[in-house]
């Protein structure tokens, strides 16, 4: 027996380095596209964000972290900052508060829910800058309807708002125009297109949320919705939330549309809405500055990487699987 086993063994190894050779030799056409669309653009451009390299010019000087210090010390790269940054810390909270409500609520209605769905899920499904188109119309300052709606309170008892009260005096908001309100223009429209993919992420979540686990929190005293959702659905949904976090984090970042539909001559005014996607498109693009247009990548990228890791450590640790 030992005899006729021998060269079966003998064999194995040879067949597992044959299947081993056959699986990188099948991956390797799709790891080398990856290494060619993701990774080598990647180190290019944070080669050229120490050089003053335009298109078009034959060559190129070194310029060290003077593009990285331009970035830090100018005024209008410390509004891109704050631009970029209040976006991100308005958009993502609410869009992952409100998809987690909706979701509920579809969730609880039964066959009517399917309506709910469609409703809150065509601003994702809808091209974002058409809608923006749609969004500039309805906030012009004398045609819009928004500001029309408003002008319908003068006179009321809602007068007694001072909101209301300075626009029926004074005249509402350049809604588009005044630095002071661009940026939670741009904040809103973010939340409304994106709330509806959140609610479609919870959705899913909630399906794998087994029945009986609520029925045996009724039976330990948990008789309320509220304690049914904080014992039973909110943990179940750990891992969902950690996905929908990083997602919407990402996409937030990558706001771009809207700011180009809305104000494609600078950002916004004042540079109030001048996030980091239109200053890439503005520097590397419009105005041929690749070091200067490609630092700004390399920040972009970093930040994205660490908020990104920094979510998970954070929001993984109460993940209930």
């Amino acid at each position: 027996m030992a005899a006729i086993d021998a060269p079966a063994a003998a064999r194995a190894p040879r067949e597992v380095n044959r299947q081993a050779r056959t699986a990188w030799g099948l991956a390797s056409p799709a790891l080398a596209l990856m290494f060619l669309i993701l990774l080598v653009p990647v180190v290019v451009a944070g080669v050229l964000s120490f050089t003053n390299y335009s298109l078009g010019n034959s060559g190129f000087d070194w310029v060290g972290f003077e593009n990285y210090d331009r970035l830090f010390s100018r005024s209008t790269y410390e509004k891109m900052f704050v631009a970029t940054f209040t976006y991100v810390a308005v958009v993502v909270p609410i869009s992952v508060a409100l998809g987690l409500g909706a979701a509920l609520l579809v969730n609880s209605l039964g066959r009517i829910g399917d309506v709910y769905k469609t409703i809150y899920f065509l601003p994702v499904m809808a091209t974002l800058l058409a809608m923006a188109i749609v969004w500039e119309f309805m906030l012009h300052p004398t045609i819009g309807v928004i500001n029309q709606t408003l002008e319908l309170s003068c006179g009321t008892f809602l007068e007694v708002v001072p909101f209301l009260a300075n626009g029926c005096a004074d005249g509402f908001p350049l809604w588009l125009g005044d630095r002071d309100y661009a940026i939670w223009v741009l904040c809103f429209i973010g939340i409304w297109q994106g709330f509806g993919f959140n609610m479609v992420l919870y959705l899913a979540g909630l399906t794998a949320v087994h029945r009986e686990l609520y029925h045996a929190a009724e039976v330990d005293g948990a008789k309320s919705a509220w304690d049914r959702f904080r014992l039973v659905t909110w943990p179940a949904l750990g891992p969902t939330t950690v996905f929908v976090v990083t997602i919407s984090c990402i996409r937030a970042f990558q706001v771009f549309d809207t700011v180009e539909a809305f104000w494609p001559q600078g950002g916004g005014p004042n540079k109030s809405t001048y996030v980091m996607m239109f200053a890439i498109f503005e520097k590397g693009v419009q105005q041929n500055l690749i070091g200067i247009g490609s630092a700004i990548t390399m920040l972009f990228l970093i930040f994205v990487m660490f908020l990104t890791l920094i979510q998970r450590w954070l929001v993984e640790r109460k993940v209930h699987y």
